[in-house]
């Protein structure tokens, strides 16, 4: 292995960062678009179809952190056919699913509106919406499994390049599509598919070479291959469906508390998912360089990238945290306008300035847990901090009220940093 140094490590994190602060840019370039039509419809239309997609499409986001996980390992073995084999099998994942949500894209949109409904002018636009983006699920679907390869070779520049390529060329057909051709809010959608299926022909132009000696490896769908696949993808669907739940009945439990603290919370996840963005780098650097060390049987080089990643994002979390301190008041006066809402996001804004720091062990360890493809123990560490989390809420908010749901939440990734720290010594164990 190439020596574990802190250039490595910022060579794989800062692009995954970069990365990730254009994702917001693209959602602000379709909604500022389509407001030029001055229709509050096709603003609705975009922005409940694009929540839609997201959702169904975030239930295969097993494939980007299983794949990452198992290509760093076959690649610090020195294997390049399996490698190429585990991209292929991961591929073909992500071809099944996106036919069959193409097959089924009228029980699953009718679903999706039953459970969100609009007004019958949004729902239509949406719905013509959907149905050109539908048919870029095998692309995005796909693009997983290339991001998790590439982030396990260490070829994060390479993500970065293939999410601005997405992200301009998006941007350039939304100009020309809805403002010059008049195409409205199908206009934004075939500006997406465009450059949905533009990124996965760069990804597998990307990976021809391993692709092609994936091809010709004796064994590519042999069934014990198939069975660990199943096995560790499985696991993070779990684990990721149960986080969500956690995330997801957060925000219904504060819309108990009022519609103050419920506005003010949302505000103030905008900055958990900065630090998210922010942090991800080394979490991913962690699965890229533990895996290859658990591939390659280093357990010396195992801890060694434990350690160098999470100093870097211990000292990242460090940052955010006294930066959300010092600078988040004036952050959430340009989020909202409320003076009602203001106030009450300042009320909670402590909770910020320390959930980088409490939080950042668990991402760190997610990471390394993954590299090491120990997915069982990340699902039933996740099992066991959900049951944590939900006692907490039943016992904190009702008498700290919204202090108390944000403590729930801070318990949540203390309890999911506790339960993974407990199994280190499996991770070492897969190294030897």
């Amino acid at each position: 292995m190439t020596a574990l140094t802190h250039r490595r490590v910022l060579n794989i994190a800062i692009p995954i960062v970069l990365s990730n602060l254009t994702v917001p840019i693209l959602g602000l370039v379709d909604t500022g678009v389509v407001g030029q039509l001055g229709q509050p419809e096709a603003i609705g239309a975009v922005g409940i179809g694009a929540v839609i997609l997201t959702s169904v499409y975030w239930v295969f986001g097993f494939l980007r952190m299983g794949t990452s996980g198992l290509v760093a390992q076959a690649h610090g073995a020195g294997d390049p056919a399996e490698v190429g084999g585990h991209l292929i099998r991961a591929l073909g994942i992500a071809a099944l699913a996106g036919l069959a949500l193409i097959v089924l894209q009228v029980p699953v949109i009718r679903a999706a509106f039953q459970l969100a409904p609009a007004s019958e002018g949004v729902e239509t636009l949406a719905r013509d919406y959907l149905a050109i983006r539908i048919w870029g699920a095998p692309a995005t679907i796909g693009l997983y499994a290339l991001t998790g390869w590439l982030i396990a070779v260490e070829r994060t520049r390479a993500v970065l390049g293939l999410q601005l390529l997405q992200n301009g060329l998006n941007v350039a057909l939304d100009l020309w599509f809805v403002l010059g051709l008049g195409l409205g809010v199908a206009g934004v959608a075939w500006a997406t598919l465009a450059a949905e299926l533009a990124g996965l022909a760069l990804g597998l132009w990307l990976a021809r070479h391993l692709l092609a000696r994936g091809l010709r490896a004796a064994g590519l769908m042999a069934s014990d291959k198939l069975a660990r696949l199943w096995r560790v993808n499985s696991d993070i669907m779990i684990r990721s469906v149960l986080l969500q739940g956690c995330m997801t009945s957060f925000l219904f439990l504060a819309a108990g508390q009022g519609d103050v603290p419920l506005a003010a919370n949302q505000v103030l996840l905008q900055f958990l998912a900065l630090t998210a963005f922010a942090l991800d780098g080394f979490a991913f650097a962690a699965e890229s360089l533990v895996g290859q060390a658990v591939g390659g049987r280093q357990p010396q080089a195992l801890r060694r990238a434990a350690r160098l990643t999470s100093g870097w994002g211990l000292g990242g979390a460090l940052l955010l945290g006294a930066a959300f301190l010092l600078a988040g008041g004036p952050v959430i006066d340009l989020l909202t306008t409320s003076p009602e809402v203001r106030a009450e996001a300042r009320l909670y804004l402590p909770w910020l300035a320390i959930a980088p720091l409490i939080s950042v062990a668990a991402w760190m360890l997610d990471g390394i847990f993954i590299g090491a493809t120990l997915t069982r123990e990340m699902r039933n560490a996740m099992i066991q901090s959900v049951a944590i989390f939900v006692l907490a809420v039943l016992i904190l908010p009702p008498v700290m009220g919204n202090h108390g749901l944000w403590s729930a939440l801070m318990l949540l990734n203390t309890a999911r940093a506790v339960t993974l720290w407990r199994l280190w010594p499996r991770v070492e164990a897969a190294a030897r």
